[in-house]
């Protein structure tokens, strides 16, 4: 049997890692500005991390949800500590698209709506809703071509006011840095003006932080730069430093009811072992605010550089978009082959920075002499 081959692959293939390194199976280092997709927020291998894991896992690695699990409500009070949403209830599952599928669930359970308004570029998961709410066509099958979701351009406010005018729709849900969608940044007073907005209209505000979140943006969440505080905020990623799982982050006025939400793997033993010792490392280690020192002496370092074909550097904290006027296919691929670098990418024309938060100025500055030789 044979894989079902729907990934273009590099011709690599990691064999460990540590911190911001990772070596091929040939013993070659590589800088890793990629962070496996913004999964890996504490870094590779991280002693503490594999310490947890591996202790967690001879003791007990799963059992269901039909018993109680301490490791749960320590890691939802640790959760909400560190991210300052302690009177927000937490519902946990695997993936960012099952956060996103339950968030917008849930949304239509409390007011009884089907209509979702979404942004455009957006990037919200490949499962059922989640992937409807996603603007690419190319992956919404015709099954999910139910047409419940509108797309709508970002910071233009009043395109959403006047979709929320007509009164039917359920949940708004966005990404207040798009990665996906080329690291593009929201403002402030169109975050601020949308909340109002869903609020007069009975409409509920999802925050997808699924990659712009987790300390990655300097903040825990990237929101938080936007003065808002959303109904629901998806998680995923980084809270596991690369074990599957995710979270559903709850406002009080939620009201859970038995079976209406459900999870067989969702907030196992082993997943909340690691997501606790996530958290002990982010806040011992001061990752939130590395992300957001290193990230500006990142950003401000390539624009200095000036360096040719770059149009723009944009983002906040660890999330860093290079906007290029060629394509960004062969500048990546150059990167991994010759520099030894991974980077991510948007669209056609934008690297997309998504480094482990531990990231140091050394290695920014390693990072934009490996750009400023392939550029």
């Amino acid at each position: 049997m044979e894989l079902f081959d729907v990934y273009p692959l590099m011709d690599v293939t990691i064999a460990r890692g540590k911190g911001c390194t990772v070596w091929d199976s040939e013993g070659q280092e590589y800088l890793d500005l990629y962070g496996g997709h913004a999964v890996i927020s504490v870094g590779h291998c991280h002693p503490h991390y594999a310490e947890a894991m591996a202790k967690q896992l001879n003791t007990l690695g799963f059992y269901s949800n039909s018993v109680q699990n301490p490791l749960q409500k320590e890691f939802a009070r640790r959760l909400g500590k560190a991210c300052g949403y302690e009177d927000y209830s937490l519902f946990l599952v695997n993936s960012g698209a099952e956060a996103n599928e339950n968030a917008l669930k849930l949304a239509s359970f409390h007011n009884g709506r089907t209509r979702i308004l979404s942004l455009e570029k957006a990037f919200h998961g490949r499962t059922s809703l989640a992937v409807e709410a996603t603007a690419n066509p190319k992956i919404i099958a015709p099954i999910n071509a139910n047409g419940h979701v509108t797309y709508l351009p970002l910071n233009d406010i009043e395109a959403w006011k006047t979709e929320l005018g007509k009164g039917d729709v359920c949940a708004c849900i966005v990404e207040c840095i798009q990665g996906v969608g080329g690291v593009r940044m929201m403002e402030a007073d169109f975050l601020q003006e949308l909340q109002k907005l869903c609020r007069a209209n009975g409409t509920v505000l999802i925050c997808d932080e699924i990659q712009c979140g987790y300390g990655r943006s300097g903040k825990f969440f990237a929101h938080q730069h936007l003065g808002v505080r959303p109904d629901m905020i998806t998680v995923a990623k980084g809270i596991c430093n690369g074990f599957p799982m995710s979270g559903v982050l709850i406002s009080p006025d939620f009201k859970p009811i038995y079976g209406q939400l459900g999870t067989t793997f969702g907030g196992n033993h082993l997943g909340c072992a690691g997501a606790i010792a996530v958290l002990d490392i982010i806040e011992n280690e001061q990752l939130v605010e590395n992300a957001a020192e290193v990230g500006e002496y990142l950003i401000q370092t390539i624009r200095d550089a000036k360096l040719p074909h770059v149009v723009e550097v944009r983002g906040r904290g660890l999330m860093i978009g290079i906007e290029l006027d060629i394509p960004y296919k062969e500048p990546r691929q150059r990167l991994v082959s010759e520099q030894h670098c991974f980077t991510g990418c948007s669209g056609t024309n934008v690297l997309r920075l998504l480094p482990p938060l531990c990231l140091t100025k050394a290695d920014a500055d390693r990072f934009v002499e490996k750009l400023k030789a392939v550029l």
